[in-house]
């Protein structure tokens, strides 16, 4: 870890706590290593350096759209982090090979399945590369979410500090059993995992994973005595309307 690396992360880092109150009590919960995929919503361009800089020791990387390449400053920022650069619109096998390697040496990838912000914050449909990176890696699934930032412009231009909720949920994996990997299949799969990642958030936050009764958890396996999000989401919701 450089000096260049320590200051600039640094100083990212402090400038979100300035502008945020970040709610990060649950990232001790996040395995100080992998292989592990976090899965997690896209709202906009502040999720990215909150949970790069806030995993910290942990090694985190992730991809990023290729454009962002074209600009020399961010593409030596990104560079530092070690993002991986993605050309949208296409199956880019260049950049899931380059994710597998950084899964096969034990490191935590980051990946939102949107593929692109949201900007409200509500779910949209998930695209089933992390299905791909999931079944070749072996790796465990851990969804990560966050709601709040995408109130931050509005509160920047009040003068206004941002409350920035992060939960992280319940790790699983993906197993297709014999089943034949077809298009229809992967995004059957990549839709279980999405509930998983909308069962995190408030009501108002899942989008098109709105309907949890609608879920299905065919492809998905919870280690030994762990929960499913989705189960646990429906007692608390079962508890608080008991009023327990």
């Amino acid at each position: 870890m450089t000096l260049t690396y320590q200051v600039v992360t640094s100083t990212i880092k402090g400038l979100l706590r300035f502008l945020c109150r970040v709610d990060d009590a649950q990232l001790a919960r996040v395995p100080d290593r992998g292989p592990l995929i976090i899965v997690a919503n896209h709202v906009n361009f502040l999720e990215v350096p909150l949970l790069y800089t806030h995993l910290q020791p942990r090694s985190v990387t992730g991809f990023a759209k290729a454009e962002i390449w074209d600009n020399p400053a961010l593409g030596a920022l990104f560079d530092l982090g070690g993002a991986i650069p993605l050309q949208r619109g296409e199956a880019d096998m260049v950049a899931l090979r380059q994710a597998l390697k950084v899964l096969e040496a034990g490191h935590i990838l980051a990946v939102a399945p949107e593929g692109t912000r949201s900007g409200h914050g509500r779910l949209q449909r998930g695209k089933p590369g992390v299905v791909f990176l999931a079944l070749h890696s072996g790796a465990p699934l851990l969804p990560v979410v966050y709601y709040g930032g995408e109130l931050f412009w509005r509160n920047l231009s009040r003068l206004r500090r941002t409350d920035f909720h992060i939960v992280v949920g319940q790790p699983f994996y993906l197993e297709p059993g014999e089943v034949k990997i077809t298009r229809q299949v992967r995004q059957l799969m990549v839709d279980e995992i999405m509930y998983q990642v909308a069962a995190l958030l408030p009501q108002a936050y899942r989008g098109v994973y709105a309907e949890l009764a609608a879920a299905t958890e065919a492809y998905l396996r919870f280690p030994d005595g762990v929960e499913s999000n989705l189960h646990r989401r429906r007692v608390g919701t079962a508890e608080a309307a008991e009023g327990r």
